[in-house]
């Protein structure tokens, strides 16, 4: 009989080489300082760890048992790590607890973690039978179960449509108010059932499991992602040094299209685009590292099919307070 896996065997971190190809540059120097602002298993963090042996290491995670389990896996670099459990729009009053003025990089990871899919009673995973929590944070109040059971059909529809980007929203919404009157919802699979009546069955032969946006709608609510991300991004890039590096791993378009307009915002200038010179203190202050969204080989899909929906983008800090690059 074989012991429980350790988080690195749990975890197959994705893209990472060229992650650490994107960040490694700006982590060089003795002092330097990374935040990996989804610390999840630790799987990335273990990697610049290992090769960038100048740099400290910052975790955050609102996971409490993420911040466990990647302690433990990193504690061969206790010297140079701290962790935090802190959603990543939290990042400025972490830094400055920690009195550090700027950072060199930072990785984004986003979305759920492979531990939280794989532990069955989170409620992350539609095509296991599990109470609706689907909280990153065990602590926080609101859980999926509560969404089903207490939001209005309007607001269940509108989640639904803006967050999983669900066609027949409406439909899935009504019918899950109808079925609540006769008895809550507590547990996946019920819920999964319902999603996949409601649909028409031409639609579910396409586009995977039926129940899958759905799932992916009340987890982003429950933790209040896209807002958290809109938050957390422009902050990360103030808390840049000069040369400093983000990148962002993106899982689905709303995501994706958050980190785009945010690092686009950065590469343009402050002043109108007839102007002839751009006056000193108002070029752009990033520069994109990726032409576009960088997705992951063939040859890692194969080996590792949780990768197939990233997308990478990321960007270099070249002006900061009217210094420029």
């Amino acid at each position: 009989m074989t012991g429980p896996q350790q988080p690195s065997e749990r975890h197959v971190p994705v893209m990472l080489d060229r992650v650490v190809a994107l960040l490694a540059p700006a982590l060089q120097q003795p002092g330097s300082v990374l935040v990996d602002a989804t610390l999840g298993l630790g799987g990335h963090s273990e990697a610049f760890l290992q090769r960038c042996p100048e740099a400290r290491l910052i975790g955050l995670d609102r996971d409490p048992a993420a911040l466990r389990l990647a302690g433990e896996r990193l504690a061969p670099y206790a010297d140079r790590t701290t962790f935090v459990h802190a959603v990543y729009d939290e990042l400025p009053r972490v830094l400055d607890d920690l009195g550090v003025p700027a950072i060199d990089g930072i990785l984004f990871d986003l979305g759920v973690s492979s531990m939280q899919l794989d532990e069955t009673d989170r409620g992350f995973a539609y095509s296991q039978d599990a109470p609706l929590d689907m909280r990153m944070d065990s602590t926080a109040p609101t859980t999926a179960a509560d969404i089903l059971n207490t939001y209005s059909a309007a607001d269940l529809a509108r989640i639904l449509f803006q967050y999983g980007e669900e066609k027949f929203a409406r439909k899935i919404a009504d019918r899950i108010v109808r079925a609540r009157e006769t008895e809550p919802f507590t547990n996946s699979a019920r819920l999964s059932e319902l999603v996949r009546d409601a649909i028409p069955q031409a639609a579910r032969r396409t586009g995977g499991h039926p129940a899958k946006r759905t799932f992916q709608a009340l987890r982003i609510e429950v933790n209040g992602e896209l807002e958290v991300l809109r938050r957390a991004l422009p902050a990360a890039v103030a808390a840049l040094a000069l040369h400093g590096r983000i990148v962002v791993m993106s899982y689905h378009s709303l995501e994706d299209r958050i980190a785009k307009q945010t690092l686009a915002a950065g590469t343009k200038s402050d002043v109108p685009d007839d102007l002839p010179v751009i006056p000193a203190g108002h070029e752009p202050y990033l520069k994109l590292l990726t032409r576009g969204a960088e997705r992951p080989t063939e040859e890692e899909l194969a080996d590792n099919p949780r990768a197939a929906s990233v997308r990478v983008r990321a960007a270099e800090r070249v002006r900061v307070k009217g210094l420029v690059a």
